[in-house]
């Protein structure tokens, strides 16, 4: 019985990495979340990185975190990492701050747009979208300047 528990657990976790989104050749995982983490991680971080086709290449930042609706800041209501990495496919750059909570306890930076080539290599076609949120949240443009510093230290 409890063979059959280990072998489930390792099928499910099978399952779950298969899942999961591969960044571009060239481009090691554990470096690009270690940069992002230094850059702007939190457990409150989503990072989305995609093909301008579709294809999502890259996500920092847990399925239940990603899904999050929050304030939009710069236009009314919220909107999620997902709406604004289509924009960004589309060539929409954008950043924005605003709090969360009242008493600017909490705060919401947005970054996204499409992914800077490499000095001196041409553009990859790609876009991201990000958001951190919680009480140390980076001003917009701090946050995309970080980021987008982060994806090129580690070739993407």
């Amino acid at each position: 019985m409890r063979l059959m528990s280990v072998a489930a657990l390792i099928a499910a976790a099978a399952v779950l990495a298969a899942c999961e989104p591969s960044p571009p050749d060239g481009v090691d995982k554990a470096a690009l979340d270690e940069a992002v983490a230094r850059a702007i991680g939190s457990p409150s971080t989503c990072v989305l990185v995609a093909e301008n086709g579709g294809k999502l290449a890259y996500r920092y930042g847990t399925h239940t975190v990603c899904a999050r609706s929050i304030a939009a800041c710069d236009m009314p209501g919220t909107t999620t990492a997902t709406v604004q990495l289509d924009a960004a496919r589309m060539g929409a750059a954008r950043t924005a701050s605003c709090d969360t909570a009242e008493e600017a306890s909490r705060g919401v930076a947005w970054a996204s747009g499409p992914l800077p080539a490499l000095k001196g290599k041409s553009a990859r076609g790609m876009a991201y979208a990000a958001f951190m949120e919680g009480p140390e949240a980076l001003s917009g443009r701090e946050a995309k300047q970080r980021l987008e510093n982060a994806f090129a230290k580690v070739g993407l």
